[in-house]
Order: structure tokens, then C-alpha cells, then sequence
């Protein structure tokens, strides 16, 4: 792990709010140069803290207006190995996200669907009917708060 200071740490958080932003944009900002910048953003790259960037999508602008957390049992431990059951989960498409966690439920998938008919015919015909799937628990998101983190 490398030793952040307060520019690193201001570049993080100008870059987790825009990833686009570039560097001269985030010199000028911050009082740098844009070399200085670009060397700075480098060595967070080289050291593996920036692992990449992403392109958050209006979900609900491209037609999918319920996002489902389902908590899931797998019923058959040892019959099913776990990677069974995550690569097939992980080929369905309206699944997001695959979380093996600790606790009552072995997986949280974050399930995305047009409407809850649509979330109900994703239930039904495909994560269902997975390899081991046992007991199932669906939150439906209501809304969503993004926090900037600990930076």
C-alpha cells in the first residue's frame, strides 16, 4: 500500500464524483500542473487504488424501473458446488450484481426488471430454477442514497 496525502486524496475524490474529469480539468482545479497531475493519477493507477472507470446508467431511462436485492439459501450444499451456481447466475443478464456473503443468506444478487411482473418472470424462470437454489428473500429498492466514502 502507498502513503496518500491530501492531493491524492482530493484527486480520488474528484474522480470517484467524475471519472471523465482530466487531468489538466483536476490540475487547474487543485492548483497543479497537469503533468504533476497525470503523475499523481499514474502512480494511484500503477498501485492498483484506481482499478478502473465506469459509466453509471440511468437504469430506469432504459426501461428498468425495479432493482431487487434477493438474499438466496442454496439448498443442496456439497451436491451443488458454489461454482456452479455462480457461473450460472452470473450468465443471467438482468442480474447485477453476485455477492457471496456470511450470514443467513450464501449469495445477495442485485437483480435488475422493466416492472414487477418482469421481476416476477426473472424469479420464476431463471434464478429459481438454478442449480441448489433453496430459500430466496426479495427487498425491493425503494431508493438509493450514494455516500461519497471514506476519503
Amino acid at each position: 500500500m502507498i502513503a496518500l496525502d491530501d492531493t491524492d486524496r482530493q484527486i480520488l475524490r474528484h474522480l470517484a464524483s467524475d471519472a471523465t474529469t482530466g487531468a489538466g480539468e483536476l490540475g487547474r482545479t487543485l492548483g497543479l500542473s497537469q503533468p504533476a497531475t497525470w503523475r499523481r493519477i499514474r502512480r494511484l493507477t500503477d498501485a492498483g487504488i484506481l482499478a478502473g472507470r465506469r459509466v453509471d446508467l440511468d437504469l430506469e431511462k432504459l426501461g428498468f424501473g425495479v432493482t431487487v436485492f434477493l438474499g438466496v439459501k442454496l439448498a443442496t450444499k456439497g451436491r451443488v458446488s458454489l461454482e456452479d451456481f455462480e457461473r450460472a447466475v452470473s450468465a443471467i443478464p438482468e442480474v447485477q450484481s453476485v455477492q457471496h456473503v456470511l450470514g443467513l443468506y450464501d449469495y445477495r444478487l442485485r437483480v435488475i426488471a422493466r416492472d414487477l411482473a418482469d421481476f416476477e418472470r426473472i424469479l420464476r424462470r431463471r434464478i429459481m430454477t438454478l442449480p441448489g437454489v433453496g430459500d430466496v428473500e426479495a427487498n425491493v429498492l425503494l431508493s438509493e442514497e450514494r455516500l461519497p466514502g471514506p476519503l
